[in-house]
């Protein structure tokens, strides 16, 4: 008789588990992947810890390296990486008529991408390396060398360009 009730036991067991597993999920709080309708292009305040890499699905929690994409028809994408953002921007059929803004890191706002420079050597969330900044000092390049260099594979994550800018 307890061998017929061993089968019952875990499939209740099995049951009990996905009922408090689909609770506790009920708790969590829902990221933010993509907002529609900015219509006006604005960047939009990003909230750490609720809004989502729309590259690489990870969490956004550090607004430093943090940038977004708006297409044409207002809806809104969300990177914590420059790179991750050229990777995705890409393979989109609008990437030249997006509206691009990136955090500098010499103002704490939000700027135009796409007239931003950048630096090739900062330690950022994925790793590429690039930081955005309003004002032009030495090192810096523009967006599309920027771009160039993130499509080629020149960024951080390989280890003899890494060597290269570190000075190593």
């Amino acid at each position: 008789m307890n061998k017929n009730f061993t089968p019952l036991f875990l499939v209740f067991g099995l049951i009990i588990t996905i009922v408090v597993v689909f609770i506790s999920m009920s708790n969590v709080q829902s990221m933010v992947v993509v907002v529609k309708d900015n219509i006006e292009k604005k960047p939009l305040e990003i909230k750490l810890n609720h809004y989502q890499d729309s590259d690489c699905g990870m969490v956004i929690d550090e607004i430093k390296y943090a940038s977004q994409v708006i297409s044409p028809k207002g809806t809104t994408w969300f990177f914590h990486d420059h790179g991750g953002l050229i990777n995705w921007l890409e393979l989109r059929n609008f990437k030249d008529d997006a509206k691009i803004w990136v955090h500098a890191i010499d103002t704490n706002t939000w700027i135009d991408g796409r007239i931003a420079w950048y630096s090739r050597n900062e330690i950022t969330p994925m790793e590429y390396g690039f930081g955005a900044y309003k004002n032009k000092k030495e090192n810096l390049i523009t967006y599309e060398k920027m771009r160039l260099h993130q499509l080629r594979g020149e960024n951080m994550t390989n280890p003899a360009i890494k060597k290269q800018l570190l000075g190593l």
